[in-house]
């Protein structure tokens, strides 16, 4: 644990997760606030409350690259006045919208989520070095897991309490608060040996999005979809075995397992490619269909649960190390955008999966996506010329990192340049 106690000394880091924190358990409940608000207060489907958090989530996904791009070009504090105030507007006025026009303002407003999450990886990028990088990125995926842990079950808590208005605009709150926080706290997007160097300059697009960094967007996809695919699954077994009350305790012991996980990860000397440990995270998600009950089913989830934030904070680490940091905003927003795709598609699949043939099949659905992603994430990987090593050179060495297309030297000099390794995926 003493990399993280290094990396929490980092001035910055701690008021910076603490901020993400709140910020990221409003937004990941913001789906289950305006699906409880569409059946309890409107009283209408399950399937009108979908259409609104799908109309959320396209917003989500198509304004990240967006709002990523503006970070790059105008600055953090003017994206998140830009997003802030809509965020504001949007959750005080849930509760009195007619149902139509929900519909169309929740896909504004997710094209207006303020970027927590990706400034969070954008700001780790800047304030860590090589050697603390990966345990960095370890907490940042132990926090995600926290607000899942946490955001969600106070939110049902709160509706059966007070009315879904109340949670919407608690929810809001929340948001608001930790845009502001951020805004305030202003961590640096660009290290001090950035700031002269390559980030002066804007790389074309083609010269920094090429097959590696597909290849981790194609992962960040596949291990979205697999998550959202076991949370259904999880839900349908115990549905069959009469159990459904108890899903809950799973899903908490999934949580925790993943938590312990990516502490575990982060203090791990060698880091792991992405491919292998998404690989691994689908093969031992298959087997999780065989349990029937749901004490079983909390064995089963335990060896997913502990390679999820593992595998999550490879993608942002490998993320930070390809883009350079002229476009890292960007690239970070892409790779939300990737999650959030993979969310929204993985329920649905699984779904088909599920009503096809057993809840058992939910797992191996979810289980084969994040194997063909892995796959995919490794043949593209292959494809292009190795990268001598990641991200940037050690703090204080002289010269930017270059970028080159393929055919020519490699991309990036970068993090493992200090144990002379080649960078992985």
């Amino acid at each position: 644990m003493i990399g993280f106690r290094q990396v929490l000394a980092v001035p910055g880091m701690t008021p910076l997760l603490a901020i993400s924190l709140l910020a990221r358990a409003a937004i990941t409940a913001d789906a289950m606030a305006l699906t409880m608000y569409v059946v309890v207060a409107l009283d209408m489907s399950y399937a009108a409350a979908g259409a609104v958090v799908a109309a959320l989530t396209a917003g989500v996904a198509l304004g990240g690259p967006l709002l990523g791009r503006m970070i790059d070009r105008r600055g953090l504090r003017t994206v998140l006045s830009a997003t802030v105030v809509p965020q504001l507007v949007f959750w005080l006025a849930v509760p009195v919208l007619p149902y139509v026009i929900l519909l169309g303002v929740s896909f504004a407003a997710g094209l207006l989520m303020v970027p927590i999450q990706s400034v969070t990886r954008q700001a780790i990028a800047a304030m860590t070095t090589a050697g603390r990088r990966r345990a960095a990125f370890a907490l940042e995926s132990v926090v995600g897991e926290l607000s899942y842990l946490v955001g969600p079950p106070v939110v049902i808590l709160c509706a059966a309490k007070v009315s879904p208005g109340v949670v919407a605009w608690g929810v809001g709150t929340a948001i608001v608060v930790g845009g502001a926080g951020i805004a305030l706290l202003n961590p640096p997007l660009r290290a001090e040996d950035e700031a002269d160097g390559e980030a002066a300059d804007r790389p074309r697009r083609r010269q920094w999005l090429g097959a590696r960094m597909v290849a981790v967007l194609t992962m960040g996809f596949g291990v979205a979809m697999l998550l959202s695919g076991v949370d259904l699954a999880i839900v349908a077994t115990l549905r069959e075995a009469g159990q459904v009350s108890w899903a809950a305790v799973v899903v908490a012991v999934f949580g925790v397992t993943s938590i312990v996980g990516g502490l575990v990860y982060g203090a791990l000397p060698r880091p792991m490619p992405t491919w292998l440990l998404l690989g691994l995270l689908g093969l031992v998600t298959i087997p999780a269909g065989l349990a029937r009950d749901w004490p079983w089913l909390c064995v089963a989830v335990v060896g997913a649960g502990l390679l999820t934030a593992p595998t999550l904070s490879t993608v942002s680490d490998a993320v930070s190390r390809l883009a350079p940091a002229g476009v890292r905003g960007e690239a970070t927003g892409l790779q939300s955008s990737a999650a959030s795709a993979g969310f929204a598609l993985g329920s649905p699949v699984v779904g088909a999966a599920i009503d096809a043939s057993v809840p058992a099949g939910g797992f191996a659905a979810a289980g084969l996506a994040g194997l063909l992603a892995a796959l995919t994430g490794y043949l593209l990987s292959r494809r292009s010329p190795r990268i001598v090593a990641g991200d940037h050179v050690a703090r204080g060495a002289p010269g930017p990192r270059r970028l080159t297309t393929p055919g020519t030297a490699p991309a990036a000099i970068g993090p493992d340049v200090e144990r002379g390794e080649p960078h992985r995926i």
